[in-house]
């Protein structure tokens, strides 16, 4: 596993037990703090390590029950003290990743990215594409506003008020409804030779960059490590001028 803040204060989380992966991805935006005094980082390492604990615990309950449960037991957490409805307060892409009996399961909620290399055969990419598809739309409003003016996170503040609610996109949030949102699948390990999960921040080499595709990504982890891709992502983000984004890499092998 590797993680690489872009600002001080890293919004993502990733960690593992011998039979699952969780990452967790924070979001937010300015004024969050304004609503919520515990912040997007708080969120994100609050609901990865509860979604551990359970998926530690309570083996034979779905996947997205178990996300359900650990969204619900974290908005409790700071329901009597932050503004949990407000559309700016702290929320989160999450992926989980369960080996259970031969078979590994998935969980994907948000942006990340999801890559399952498979023996004989090209990887499995199991990603959320929602989010992208709402906010083409509202993408040439946001290159015409200057980054970071009132206007952008106006927009931005429109574009997130699709979150959570039909015909929009699903996250981690206040709502322990959205985890049934979430795309689900499962596949035997014997027809997988690795795993990664990936941040958005650091699914960029492929999907924004395209410095490789997901074989080459693949490849490269097992050569290299996760940490050469954040690598190449912070030097593509600064040749391009690219604000930097939070990255994480969880890679799991050994999976049979």
């Amino acid at each position: 596993m590797t993680s690489a803040a872009a600002h001080p204060t890293n919004e993502d989380f990733t960690g593992a037990i011998p039979t699952a992966a969780v990452l967790v991805d924070g979001a937010g935006i300015p004024g969050t703090e304004s609503i919520c005094r515990h912040g997007v980082a708080w969120y994100a390492s609050r609901l990865g390590s509860t979604l551990l604990h359970l998926l530690s615990r309570m083996t034979v309950r779905s996947l997205p029950a178990l996300l359900a449960e650990a969204i619900e037991r974290t908005t409790n957490e700071h329901r009597g003290t932050c503004d949990i409805a407000n559309p700016v307060s702290p929320s989160a892409t999450v992926l989980i990743l369960r080996l259970a009996d031969g078979i590994l399961e998935y969980l994907v909620l948000g942006d990340a990215v999801l890559v399952l290399d498979r023996a004989g055969g090209a990887p499995l990419v199991v990603d959320d594409r929602r989010e992208g598809i709402i906010s083409r739309s509202y993408q040439p409003a946001l290159e015409a506003a200057a980054e970071g003016s009132d206007e952008y996170h106006r927009i931005l503040r429109d574009l997130r008020a699709n979150r959570n609610r039909p015909g929009g996109f699903w996250v981690a949030k206040d709502d322990p409804q959205a985890a049934h949102e979430a795309i689900t699948g499962s596949c035997p390990v014997s027809k997988l030779t690795s795993a990664a999960l990936l941040s958005n921040g650091a699914s960029r080499i492929v999907d924004r960059f395209e410095l490789t595709d997901w074989p080459g990504l693949m490849a490269l982890l097992a050569s290299n490590g996760p940490g050469e891709i954040i690598r190449r992502v912070r030097q593509a983000e600064a040749r391009h001028a690219v604000p930097a984004d939070d990255a994480t890499i969880a890679h799991c092998t050994e999976l049979v």
